[in-house]
């Protein structure tokens, strides 16, 4: 095992473990894990009776953290290292996909990976270590670029002010660590209060999400996953903030065909044959024993749909909200 997998200072939980589990019963045939990380859901899925699951994943690390219990389920797992919205291109007619969206406790708890602004690391946020990292972006970008970024991807209101903070600082000397980036940021927001998150939260998740193109990716692997399942077969997938969560509603609500008729001043428009049918009316999230065990846990929302026999369709990224860098309106300050 690497010795970056031996440094996590906390062990993964799987955050909505069991209402997934519960929500997917009984669990049998064969599953795909679109976002392995230490295996939590893998392993859950296989003690629950899964004869097979297939962990994907773009983080090199990802399958080197389970070496220590996959001998526990000797032919039953098969790691495959790709982005999830390739699934379909490794496995078809599956019974079921799950998704557990975001950046796990074990890229945050790992300094060398730069994702974190409470630990001092190169500014890196790379799932995949590979390609552009998030000091290139911020070094690079224009400030518009990088104020889009902030304002779209992080919903940081004061995406304008930090933008131009970042493009005067790095002209004395570029941005290399996470706590370089953190500090601009704190001091060009109001100091937060009790309670309140950390200044810099909504700047790095942005710039995470666009390092690693998190949306387009998102709105991809729900395709694929519609590409994959089988007549039957289910899709449940774990979110974290209120854009990803907004997107996989209104993924499942558009290929549920419940996205309302028409009316005198907008026709109802011909659809595709409904791909799924919902399961979770309303989002499913965490009850106070799982908060008690893992706070982490408190933003998550799972969503929970079921493939129907129609063919697979396609769906257009800003029917489902995903968010559009250039041309929109960003915060004024």
């Amino acid at each position: 095992m690497s010795k970056a997998a031996t440094e996590t200072t906390s062990p993964h939980i799987p955050v909505l473990l069991k209402p997934l589990l519960a929500a997917v019963a009984p669990v049998s045939g064969r599953w795909l894990d679109g976002t392995f990380g230490a295996g939590g859901y893998t392993r859950g899925l296989l003690e629950a009776g899964a004869d097979k699951v297939y962990g994907v994943d773009r983080d090199p690390l990802a399958f080197a953290m389970a070496e220590d219990w996959i001998g526990d389920f000797a032919g039953r797992i098969e790691f495959i290292a790709d982005v999830f919205s390739n699934m379909d291109a490794h496995a078809q007619d599956l019974d079921g996909v799950v998704l557990d969206l975001g950046v796990s406790s074990m890229q945050l708890d790992l300094a060398e990976r730069g994702f974190s602004f409470m630990k001092d690391g190169p500014l890196d946020m790379r799932m995949s270590q590979s390609g552009p990292s998030a000091a290139d972006l911020v070094n690079e970008s224009s400030e518009e670029e990088i104020a889009d970024i902030l304002f779209h991807y992080g919903e940081e209101r004061a995406s304008r002010r930090i933008a131009r903070a970042i493009v005067k600082a790095r002209a004395d000397r570029p941005f290399r660590t996470t706590l370089e980036l953190a500090d601009i940021i704190e001091k060009n927001l109001p100091r937060p209060k009790p309670g309140q998150s950390h200044p810099a939260t909504r700047s790095f998740q942005g710039l995470r999400i666009a390092v690693n193109n998190e949306y387009g990716e998102l709105l991809n692997g729900l395709m694929a996953a519609e590409r994959a399942l089988k007549p039957g077969g289910l899709l449940a997938v774990v979110t974290f903030h209120s854009i990803e969560d907004r997107m996989v509603k209104k993924f499942m609500a558009e290929r549920a065909g419940r996205t309302g008729g028409g009316n005198r001043y907008a026709p109802e428009v011909a659809q595709d044959a409904p791909g799924f049918e919902l399961l979770t009316r309303k989002a499913v999230g965490p009850d106070d024993e799982e908060l008690a065990i893992n706070p982490r846990s408190r933003s998550a929302k799972l969503r929970v749909a079921r493939r129907t026999d129609a063919p697979a369709g396609l769906v257009d990224g800003a029917k489902i909200g995903m968010p559009m860098l250039g041309g929109q309106k960003r915060g004024r300050k």
